[in-house]
């Protein structure tokens, strides 16, 4: 505990910690006025004065010792401790980003580790946490698509939601045009003036109600940056099938329509990535956080506060227990 108080305090005047190399001198006169104080007389034999000393004489090192702790704390005091509070003020813009995330049954392909639904998690779990200043919404799609958390700076919300996002949740299939027109209308009222969706798909569009053409010409109409990923190895992947016997592996090819992506990022202003590892898909993320910077301005201010009192009052109250037993048990008379 007292570690931690020293961890949060400040001294302002800590020139006065160098009235600690008193103390070796002071302890040396003490020893050496009590030694002079001390009065002898010759006697024959100490037998009788054995276990004849009183309680008195057990108090005497107790003035001393309350002026030297007194002493400390007067040097701790004039050093002036102070605890800090930092308070930020920001100002400035965010951007407002919505992640829209494939989850259909091929995202479950194990050609990333341990497969690509669970990557695409862990990397949007790391961009969310470095993006404090910004509102962010997900957006899920297979066959349809879901809006799973609105635009919130709320990161524990988000990130929990997004780590309920499982393959099952929606009908299954590939509705890019969907997931897309969905990611647009949670921006659509949006004020400010920078909006972008990340879109991450690995397959090709085969269901939904809109066509991606027309999800994209809604996302320009609006003023919706888009950045598209593709996510799948080249060649084949396996993924896990349910049969009536069980889960079984199949190799599957990798179909991506890196066209309509691709056309989908340039036209809105964005750009489109291909992801076919973990690392690389990290790297993707990297980069749009770079891309994407907010325009904020964090203001810190330090507020003191003074922490001598305490040190103060104890060292005036062992002066004062001093003086009393001095004037009182320890009195010496004539």
């Amino acid at each position: 505990m007292l570690y931690e108080w020293y961890q949060h305090i400040h001294f302002s005047q800590p020139v006065w910690f160098w009235l600690f190399a008193l103390l070796p001198l002071l302890i040396w006169l003490e020893i050496r006025r009590s030694g002079r104080d001390q009065a002898t007389v010759m006697v024959s034999s100490v037998r009788a004065f054995r276990g004849a000393r009183s309680w008195k004489n057990s108090l005497r090192p107790l003035p001393f010792i309350f002026r030297l702790v007194a002493f400390c704390c007067l040097i701790v005091a004039l050093a002036r401790p102070q605890s800090h509070n930092d308070e930020q003020l920001v100002n400035g813009e965010g951007i407002d980003i919505v992640l829209c995330l494939d989850i259909s049954g091929s995202m479950l392909a194990q050609d990333f580790t341990p497969n690509r639904m669970e990557a695409a998690k862990n990397v949007a779990q790391e961009f969310i946490d470095n993006r404090p200043t910004d509102r962010i919404g997900l957006v899920i799609f297979s066959g349809e698509s879901f809006t799973m958390c609105p635009l919130t700076t709320d990161r524990n919300v988000l990130k929990a939601q997004l780590a309920q996002v499982a393959s099952g949740l929606l009908e299954d299939g590939t509705a890019i045009g969907s997931g897309l027109a969905t990611g647009v209308d949670r921006l659509r009222n949006s004020p400010s003036k920078s909006k972008v969706i990340i879109l991450l798909t690995d397959g090709e569009n085969n269901g939904g109600l809109i066509d991606p053409n027309t999800a994209k010409e809604i996302a320009k109409e609006v003023g919706v940056r888009v950045y598209t990923i593709g996510m799948g190895t080249e060649g084949f992947a396996q993924v896990p099938i349910q049969t009536p016997g069980g889960v079984v592996m199949q190799r599957e090819k990798v179909n991506i329509d890196e066209k309509l992506l691709t056309q989908i990022a340039n036209e809105t202003g964005g750009h489109y990535y291909r992801a076919k590892d973990n690392e690389s898909l990290k790297n993707i993320y990297s980069e749009i956080d770079k891309l994407e910077k907010s325009r904020i301005e964090v203001t810190t201010l330090r507020r003191y506060t003074e922490q001598f009192y305490p040190f103060a009052l104890i060292a005036a109250l062992l002066i004062a227990l001093e003086l009393l037993l001095k004037w009182t048990l320890l009195r010496k008379f004539p």
